[in-house]
């Protein structure tokens, strides 16, 4: 009778434990995610320019919209849309030539204002927010972090909303992180740069990166289709 007791509590137990994420599972998971937050992409140039020309508090709304993106794909890759939109070859390559062509857009846009003194009206909030969505959504790197994120590192064994109730609050933390950090990156740069040749080439540069990740895509896309 004892011994079939401490059988079913063992049972009982180990139910327990295979109905949560692993430790190392969620370890692994967070590396990864801190390398894919921290790598310099367009929503971190973002983030910077921001951060240069509105200041930290006000930039603040271009990360609330980069944690919105970050929660509505996590959600998408949980049901399985995201990776349904990557199997279309179409439907991928056009979100993928929209992005390039936006990207470049802004890059050329921000070269050329450049030398332009800033605006003395400030950019509504809904602006920061709308602009930062976009560069957001339409970043490729965030489909493929998200793609690797739910082929590489999630449990098939584990109820995939046991294991969001984990994955969500650790990716939007380290995200938030992340962004802020370059946000107050782009804010100091901004107090620093004193002397106005210095900030010119500051917002130039970042202007370029714009029109690097643009092309890149492009690039890529044709690769892909080729």
């Amino acid at each position: 009778m004892l011994n079939r007791l401490l059988r079913s509590g063992l049972s009982h137990h180990q139910c327990i434990e295979d109905a949560r994420m692993s430790f190392e599972a969620w370890t692994v998971f967070v590396l990864f995610w801190i390398v894919f937050v921290t790598t310099p992409g367009p929503n971190a140039v973002n983030c910077i320019t921001n951060g240069m020309h509105l200041g930290f508090v006000r930039s603040l709304w271009g990360v609330a919209a980069i944690l919105t993106q970050a929660s509505l794909f996590l959600l998408l890759s949980a049901l399985g849309v995201t990776a349904l939109i990557a199997a279309s070859e179409t439907g991928f390559l056009i979100a993928k030539y929209i992005g390039a062509g936006w990207l470049i857009w802004l890059g050329i846009k921000g070269w050329i204002n450049a030398s332009k003194p800033a605006p003395t009206l400030a950019p509504s909030t809904g602006s920061i927010y709308g602009r930062a969505l976009a560069i957001a959504v339409i970043n490729p790197k965030s489909m493929a972090g998200y793609l690797a994120a739910f082929s590489q590192f999630v449990q098939p064994s584990v109820p995939i909303w046991d294991q969001m109730t984990v994955i969500v609050p650790t990716a939007l933390f380290l995200t938030t992180l992340s962004y802020c950090g370059f946000t107050a990156l782009g804010a100091g740069i901004g107090r620093a740069a004193l002397g106005a040749v210095f900030n010119i080439w500051v917002r130039r540069i970042l202007a370029l990166c714009f029109v690097i990740y643009g092309v890149l895509l492009g690039s890529t896309s044709l690769g892909r289709n080729a």
